[in-house]
């Protein structure tokens, strides 16, 4: 009887000792875990709202503790183009390509970051490796970029369009496609992607600078009506009043330069140096 009791003692043992171990095992996983969340919401942070150089350096040191860290590899190479280092960040994002976790969207990163360091023929190259069943925005976007700089227009306008359709803010891209067209001497057409981009970002103060280039390339001067603060409607009065004087009618140009210069809040000094140096000309005609 007495062994039965030693028996039973010692399987009682055994289970509470199995079972603090399966207690601590779950414990070390839950810990483990929320310190996994807790560096991917750092890394998220880092790469929105830190500051650019600050997170280099934070994901340096993450890929210098974990050399294959996919995520801080990634991190690097992002916050390397944030932190305005293109070249940098395109040799991390073709140092990631060729890791076994690499992703046909970690090409077109590194396509994005060489276009920024202006290599237009090594971004078309990067692209051109990617397998043609990867459709995604930013692919698009890129596509239709590097088309643009060889002049493809045809192709330029369908990869334009193809972006358009794959997301729910084109803003960007449809103003990038309008300059496309201004480029191209088409003002008209320009103009309408101008005020398609508005209409998805009415905060959108580069596409209504264009919007106004397009307008003053048709030798039509007067502000369009969209959202605008007073400091926005000065600044695109001084854009319009260059192209009135680019194309020869001085004296609009004039007008809209007092125009811009009583319409800005604050001192207007590159409207103030344009409408002075029209003034001398004219003075020593």
């Amino acid at each position: 009887m007495r062994h039965v009791v030693l028996m039973a003692l010692c399987l009682a043992g055994a289970v509470l000792v199995s079972g603090c171990e399966n207690q601590t095992a779950k414990a070390e996983k839950a810990i483990a875990d929320v310190k996994k969340v807790d560096e991917q919401n750092l890394n998220e942070i880092m790469l929105t709202v830190g500051d650019p150089n600050e997170a280099v350096a934070y994901f340096r040191k993450g890929v210098k503790n974990k050399p294959g860290d996919m995520s801080m590899l990634r991190g690097l190479a992002k916050s390397l183009v944030r932190a305005n280092q293109p070249d940098e960040g395109a040799q991390v994002w073709a140092k990631i390509a060729k890791m076994p976790d690499s992703n046909p969207g970690d090409r077109v990163a590194e396509a994005d970051a060489l276009i920024r360091a202006n290599k237009w023929s090594q971004a078309e190259t990067v692209l051109n490796g990617i397998n043609p069943t990867y459709e995604t925005f930013d692919r698009y976007r890129l596509e239709a970029m590097v088309a643009d700089s060889k002049k493809q227009w045809k192709k330029a306008d369908s990869f334009y369009d193809t972006a358009v359709g794959m997301t729910t803010r084109p803003a960007g891209v449809l103003n990038n496609w309008g300059f496309s067209k201004l480029s191209r001497g088409d003002p008209k057409g320009a103009e309408k992607l101008f005020i398609k981009a508005l209409s998805y970002d009415p905060t959108m103060f580069t596409a209504k600078n264009n919007l106004v280039l397009a307008r003053a390339a048709e030798r039509e001067y007067d502000l369009p009506i969209m959202p605008m603060t007073q400091e926005e409607r000065a600044k695109l009065l001084y854009t319009m009043a260059l192209g009135a004087i680019k194309n020869g009618d001085v004296a609009i140009g004039k007008s809209l330069l007092k125009d811009a210069i009583d319409t800005n809040p604050r001192y207007f000094p590159e409207a103030q140096r344009a409408l002075d140096a029209l003034n001398q000309n004219a003075n020593g005609s």
